[in-house]
Formats: C-alpha cells, sequence, structure tokens
C-alpha cells in the first residue's frame, strides 16, 4: 500500500492597483504581505539554507545559481503565520503556501482561509495607499497581457516509485483533467489559435512535457526534486499545471482524483498506461473544445476524448477500491462524484454550472450574452472574466453565485475562519504553528522541514522535521505542554 498522503497547494495571486499609472507589483505585493495582521514585531527568517530548487528528479542538479534575500529582504518579504502556512513575495506576486494536509478538505479549508488572508491584507494595504487608489486581487492564472502565474500542487510520494514511472503514467491523466478543474477563460494567449472561451487559464502556456522549469518552457510534468522532508524515503511531486479555483467543488475533484490516480500508481495498479502522441498539443486542443467531443491522437495511432481518458482513469479507480478495502475512507465518495461528473460532461457541460469553474463561468457569460443581445466581442465579457476570480466577497462574481446559492460548497464559513489561525492537527504544520505561537520570540528561522531557535546564549539550535507526518497534535501536545521556553522545548527533545 502506497505511504500516507501529505498534500498542499500555493497560489500566485494576480493584483493590479486602480488610478495608479506607476503601478509596481513587486511593492504593491511587499506592501500587501506586511499588512496582515499578524505581530509586526517577530522578526522571523525564512530558512533558504534549506531550500535546493535546482535538483532534478531524472537524477542531476543544474550547474546554476539562485538569489537568496539578505537578512532585511527575507523578513521583509516572508511572514510565517501561526496556522502553519507560508505568506510571501515570490518574484512579483503574493503568495500563499497552504500548511501540509493530510486530505483534500482540509487542503480547500487551508486555502480558502488563505483567499480571506489575502482580502484582509488588501484592506490592511489599501489604508496605506493614496486616497483614490485600491489594490484589487485575483485569484486566477492570467493578466490578460502575454503573462502566467502558477497555482501549484504538491504530493509527496515514496522515492522507490521511480520517476519515470509517474511521469508516464500521470500525464494522460493530467492532460485531461481540465476538463472538470478549468478555471475557463475568455480568449487566448501565447499565439495559440483563436477560440472565444476555453476551458483553462494556464494550457496555452505550456509548451513542453518535462522539465524543470516554471517560468519558461513551461513543462506539463515539473521535474523540481525538493521534497522538504526526508530524501531518503520520500519525493514531491510538484504539479504546476493546474488552474487556480474559485470553485470548492472544483478543487475537490481536481485534488482528490489527482491522490487516487497517484496511489494507484505507486501501488503498481495502472498498467498498460495511455500514450499520447502529443501531449502539449493535446492539452491546448481539449482546453479550446468547450464541448469536450474532441478526440486527440495516441502514440498508438487510435484517438480518445477527454472524457474517453479520464473514464479510463476511473474504471481503474472501481478496480482498485474494490481490490483495497483499507484504502484512505475518502476515496470512495471522491470516485463517486468523479463518475459522476464525467457522466454529466458526456451528455450536456452545461449542466455543472453550479460544480465547475469553466462552465459557471461560461454560464454567466451566456447568459449575461443573451440578455443583452452583445458577442464576445462585447468588452464587458473580458471585465467579467475577471471578475469572476476577485476575492472581494463584495465584488468577486464567483461570490456572488456562492451567496445566492449557485455554487456548491464543500465546506462551512466558520471552519474556513478557524484555518486561519489554526493548523492541521495531524501532520508537522502542527508543531511549526504552536511553536509560533508559544514561542514566537525565540524563533530564528521557520522551513517546511525545520524550526531554528535562538536560545540566548550559544549557536541557534535548529530543529529537523524530515517527517511530516510526526510533530501532529498527538505526537506534541504533552511535549509543548511541559515546555515553557523555547530552551525547555529542546531540553525536553533531547530527554
Amino acid at each position: 500500500m502506497a505511504l500516507p498522503r501529505i498534500i498542499g497547494a500555493e497560489t500566485e495571486y494576480g493584483l493590479m492597483v486602480q488610478h495608479d499609472p506607476e503601478f509596481d507589483s513587486i511593492a504593491t505585493s511587499l506592501i500587501l504581505v506586511n499588512s496582515y495582521n499578524t505581530d509586526q514585531s517577530l522578526k522571523l527568517l525564512w530558512d533558504y539554507d534549506q531550500e535546493d530548487p535546482l535538483v532534478d528528479a531524472r537524477g542531476f542538479e543544474l550547474d546554476d545559481e539562485y538569489d537568496v534575500p539578505d537578512h532585511h529582504d527575507n523578513m521583509a518579504i516572508n511572514k510565517i503565520l501561526p496556522n502553519g502556512a507560508r505568506f510571501y513575495v515570490d518574484h512579483a506576486h503574493p503568495e500563499f503556501s497552504t500548511p501540509e494536509c493530510t486530505n483534500v478538505l482540509d487542503l480547500i479549508r487551508y486555502e480558502r482561509a488563505g483567499d480571506r488572508i489575502l482580502n484582509l491584507s488588501r484592506i490592511g494595504a489599501n489604508q496605506l495607499l493614496p486616497s483614490g487608489r485600491t489594490i484589487v486581487v485575483y485569484k486566477n492564472n492570467s493578466d490578460h497581457k502575454g503573462n502566467s502565474y502558477g497555482y501549484h500542487e504538491n504530493y509527496l510520494l515514496d522515492r522507490r516509485t521511480p520517476f519515470q514511472t509517474i511521469v508516464e503514467r500521470f500525464m494522460p491523466y493530467l492532460v485531461s483533467r481540465q476538463i472538470f478543474c478549468g478555471a475557463g477563460k475568455v480568449g487566448v494567449e501565447n499565439g495559440t489559435d483563436y477560440v472565444p472561451f476555453q476551458i483553462s487559464q494556464r494550457a496555452d502556456f505550456f509548451e513542453t512535457e518535462i522539465g524543470l522549469d516554471t517560468m519558461v518552457k513551461r513543462p506539463i510534468i515539473n521535474t523540481r526534486d525538493e521534497p522538504h522532508a526526508n530524501r531518503d524515503r520520500y519525493r514531491r511531486l510538484h504539479v504546476i499545471i493546474g488552474d487556480a479555483n474559485m470553485s470548492e467543488f472544483t478543487t475537490y475533484l481536481k485534488v482528490g482524483t489527482a491522490l487516487v490516480v497517484l496511489h494507484m500508481i505507486e501501488d503498481g495498479f495502472l498498467t498498460n498506461p495511455l500514450v499520447l502522441r502529443n501531449p502539449v498539443r493535446a492539452l491546448r486542443d481539449i482546453s479550446h473544445d468547450t464541448t469536450c467531443t474532441l478526440a486527440v491522437p495516441l502514440k498508438d495511432g487510435t484517438k480518445m476524448t477527454a472524457i474517453a481518458m479520464q473514464r479510463w482513469y476511473h474504471a481503474a479507480a472501481l478496480q482498485y477500491l474494490a481490490q483495497h478495502p483499507d484504502c484512505p475512507p475518502t476515496y470512495p465518495a471522491i470516485v463517486a462524484e468523479w463518475g459522476t461528473v464525467l457522466e454529466r460532461l458526456a451528455q450536456d457541460p452545461m449542466q455543472l454550472y453550479r460544480e465547475i469553474d469553466w462552465v459557471m463561468k461560461l454560464h454567466l457569460i451566456t447568459n449575461y450574452m443573451a440578455r443583452r443581445g452583445s458577442g464576445w466581442d462585447d468588452p464587458r465579457i473580458a471585465m467579467m472574466d475577471l471578475q469572476y476570480h476577485d476575492i472581494r466577497p463584495e465584488k468577486g462574481l464567483y461570490y456572488v453565485l456562492e451567496r445566492s446559492g449557485g455554487a456548491r460548497r464543500m465546506l462551512t464559513d466558520d471552519s474556513i475562519i478557524q484555518a486561519m489561525d489554526n493548523p492541521p492537527e495531524d501532520t508537522r504544520a502542527y508543531f511549526r504553528g504552536q511553536c509560533l505561537k508559544k514561542f514566537k520570540n525565540q524563533i530564528f528561522g521557520v522551513n517546511w522541514d525545520s524550526i531554528s531557535f535562538n536560545l540566548g546564549d550559544g549557536p541557534i539550535k535548529r530543529i529537523m522535521m524530515d517527517e511530516p507526518t510526526r510533530g501532529t497534535k498527538q505526537h506534541v501536545q504533552q511535549l509543548l505542554d511541559r515546555s515553557e521556553t523555547a530552551a525547555d522545548l529542546v531540553a525536553n527533545l533531547v530527554t
């Protein structure tokens, strides 16, 4: 049986400043990150010594350098939050990385907590701007000026599974899954053939099948080998091809089905895998077909639609569940929803106007055009596309749907609010978050797999956390309760 799954997500947000002719995205991101209402007296560093983004899963390391910010810049661009998350400036965007989670509903909960944190930061930052200027933040993947920014999923896998096996068996799933996890987009970019509306925000920007880059020559499967955990035991699959979703149900299917497929791959269950002739071309062609009926070529000379490819994986998942009654208890519900969505996509994608982001957006736009008698050249259509992703609850079109019952929910608002300040209790994020609350003035630096304490006399003391399933409430609560200071904590860890 595959290892216990640890998952996380990273969202880069788009932003603009209304009525600012000299808009600077980096400066605005800095203001935004530093406006979140955390303890501004904290002087925490992100521990870049624990970062190694140039190691490739294919067995080599790039002979290159990456910039590490100095002490002052490190504190300015990084916020480590008491819920175990990281909120920081990544290039020219604010980014929120969820804490480590063990299940898809927790991941959605912390991702949506991140949306609320961004909105609170936006409110605070707007108070620092000149009169008449307003920061607007979008949870999307394109500025419609040729630039794309990412939403990344992270799945901790067993290192014994060969990376090439993951590539071969996961590629067709990733290419075809956009039919139920695309965020929808008006128009095209990156020189692709014109369609008025497409399924995915990101599909136009991927140019190769496999590689280490995330900003140029984007690969469908990223090869970064940076597990943030015990390297001998784990690898972290860094999935950069997904859209940033507003719909909770869309995220549920996107991450939930990926978990099931990756478990099947690790257990050697997927034999005779599908092989696409040209995955990059298939990715774009599928995105450009909102009927979901286009068949793309396989390497064996046959053709399959995206729905047929997903049905292939879904049929395997049903067999897998039947033969593995000890699988995670969340999987049967995920697989059942997966099958229902595929049936409805095959009948008429527009049936999913309450569940799937791209259908929800297209439904809004086509209804608007019908009422107004307008076409795709109406400039308000592009504005609606963008406004769907506006994170302001009072302005975003997704939130209009949510309030009116037009969006299927998976969570309660109370559970999301709780996630803004409290870490998951069943991963090492609990230890990280509780240490930030209890020993905040004695913490020197933090990374996903370590915490460093300044105990006053002597060197900085780094505690390694290379096992993501340790540091849970069950494991460490008694330790935390009997440790009044960080020095006590370090001493108690030794004894």
